[in-house]
């Protein structure tokens, strides 16, 4: 390239520069930052405005009212609610999974006499997936190796129930019926779930107190039941807080039918194939399998589900 050309380029691109530094220095003196003023149509600023988002006049968790009231319960909620409204990502997965999950746990919960609404605690533990803790808590739920045998899981090299969603849930409400009758109201119980009853019992005699928005519990805990009001009021009002979906893309519900085993199976992947499906689609309806075969020496009767003939291809059809 010769230095006429490259003379000729340096004027064409100076020329652009000036030119773009006209139009676009008058817009920026117009926006908010410089004189507060906000043009919803400007789309060279504010491709992705960010709003606050609303807060509930009154909401309720498990039937006991919230105190919105007191500024400092108001400003939690507000802070949650902040959090997993735009932490878009992380909230569209967890209302998808909701489609698919709920329909197991919401049963279980009626059943039991659990209050609907604990089922986010499932969703603040685990985000409804088979998550490990750093301290080894497992599964949705989230349970301990001696907290879930305590509460009859079975859990081994090759078992472990924490993985099963309904036995886990199953064990989850046994914890919240025995922490309710302790405690005497929802709240208080959905809290312990989080801090240990141990540990909430110490800090009711500490200070004095056993309301839970009266209370100083802890960075995880003081924030534990915000959230999971916070992801309440998102799921039963998701277009309010701006996701919007299809029927189409939420995560449809698994189909399935079981099959019951009292014997050793030697291998799972050739279990599958007698049953016309794969390992993984195996694995992935029984995470509580945490081996390729079961040596079941004590003949227990272990239900197996088994993936209905077509629904990985027609899951989304």
């Amino acid at each position: 390239m010769n230095k006429k050309n490259i003379l000729h380029i340096a004027i064409v691109l100076t020329g652009a520069a000036l030119l773009a530094t006209v139009i676009l220095i008058p817009r920026l003196a117009d926006c908010s930052g410089a004189n507060g003023k906000y043009y919803p149509n400007d789309t060279i600023l504010f491709l992705n405005p960010t709003y606050q988002v609303p807060i509930p006049q009154e909401i309720t968790f498990a039937g006991e009212p919230v105190p919105l009231h007191l500024f400092d319960v108001r400003e939690s909620l507000d802070r949650e609610l902040q959090v997993n409204t735009y932490w878009h990502s992380q909230t569209v997965l967890l209302l998808k999974r909701g489609n698919r999950y709920f329909p197991i746990i919401e049963p279980i919960l009626k059943e039991k006499g659990i209050p609907d609404d604990f089922k986010y605690l499932a969703v603040a533990e685990s985000a409804l997936t088979q998550a490990v803790s750093p301290s080894q808590a497992v599964g949705f739920w989230q349970i301990l190796e001696p907290t879930g045998k305590e509460l009859g899981l079975e859990i081994n090299n090759e078992v472990d129930e924490r993985y099963h969603i309904e036995k886990s849930t199953y064990a989850a409400c046994d914890y919240l019926l025995k922490s309710y009758k302790h405690y005497g109201n929802w709240t208080m119980t959905a809290a312990s779930y989080n801090f240990g009853r141990n540990g909430i019992n110490r800090q009711i005699e500490h200070q004095n107190n056993s309301n839970y928005y009266d209370m100083v519990l802890g960075e995880e805990t003081g924030r534990y039941v915000f959230r999971c009001i916070a992801l309440k009021v998102i799921f039963e009002n998701p277009k309010q807080y701006g996701f919007f979906f299809e029927p189409k893309d939420l995560y449809p519900p698994l189909r399935y039918y079981t099959v019951e085993v009292d014997s050793t199976i030697s291998s799972i992947a050739s279990f599958a194939e007698k049953y016309n499906t794969s390992y993984k689609m195996i694995k992935q309806l029984n995470p509580w399998l945490r081996e390729n075969y079961l040596t079941n020496k004590k003949k227990k009767v272990y239900t197996i589900k088994i993936p209905m003939e077509g629904f990985r291809e027609s899951a989304y059809q």
